[in-house]
């Protein structure tokens, strides 16, 4: 079977997994929005945003193969399909389906042994994590903001992370696969209590002031006791290697800053 030589990786998360595959040569094209490895705007050509690039600037590298996720890429997707280039979308929502994901992209381009290893690390990262946490006890109610206007609650993997490191999330249900699926209202969060509340403005800056400014937040045990925390998302909304190597320490720190490891 041929593999793909000239990748274009439309998002950060199929970046950074190459990199730790040892398989960059094969990537021709990067995403503006990325900074995981630090050195791979460096040694590779900016070429997308998230919902839109150039075309034709992407077509000039002849690859073989672009990445990209969700259907939020579905427009800009058809476009590069239109100009006759093999595209994959992976739309991955769940821990589970992050890690099945790696574990196809790894196998895509002829490294599925080394994909499978660090695979298998995560996982057994993610029962460490679980173990720790059932034996702290007690879980802090968590609220974690995606966007504030309007207010967007966190997607299903960044809620599995926040269960898994010892929090309770307190939207449980509100976990569809697009944005208006976790929308949420200034009383939905004031009236679920929330002992800590994350942010994390998908590239915004987060603004803690405008957050406590919002009507009876000041009255949220998370306001009161200033629980409150900013997380890069570049960490906790990249759906790949970040989430595993970062994200599970962040987390447990907020959560749990005098327990964790």
């Amino acid at each position: 079977m041929r593999l793909p030589e000239r990748i274009v990786c439309l998002t950060e998360e199929t970046t950074e997994f190459l990199y730790l595959l040892g398989e960059s040569h094969r990537i021709v094209g990067i995403s503006a929005y990325t900074v995981r490895p630090p050195h791979a705007k460096t040694e590779k050509p900016v070429v997308s945003a998230f919902i839109g690039g150039s075309v034709s600037k992407i077509v000039a590298l002849k690859p073989d193969l672009v990445l990209g996720f969700s259907d939020v890429q579905a427009d800009y997707a058809g476009s590069l399909i239109r100009a006759n280039l093999p595209v994959f979308i992976f739309n991955q929502r769940t821990l589970t389906e992050i890690l099945e994901a790696m574990l196809l992209l790894g196998h895509m381009v002829g490294a599925g042994d080394k994909a499978s290893s660090l695979v298998s690390s995560w996982k057994n990262a993610l029962v460490e994590a679980r173990v720790r946490a059932k034996q702290r006890g007690k879980r802090p109610k968590v609220y974690f903001e995606e966007w504030d206007e309007p207010m967007i609650s966190g997607i299903e993997w960044v809620r599995e992370l926040i269960e898994c490191v010892g929090g309770e999330c307190i939207f449980p249900d509100a976990k569809g696969p697009k944005a208006e699926d976790r929308t949420v209202t200034t009383r939905d969060v004031v009236d679920a209590a929330p002992d800590i509340i994350i942010a994390s403005w998908c590239g915004k800056k987060f603004d803690e002031a405008a957050l406590r400014a919002r009507p009876d937040f000041d009255g949220i045990p998370a306001c009161t006791n200033n629980r409150i925390y900013e997380m890069d998302s570049g960490i906790i909304l990249q759906p790949g290697p970040a989430l595993f190597i970062d994200g599970i320490a962040q987390l447990e720190q907020i959560i749990h800053p005098q327990q964790a490891p």
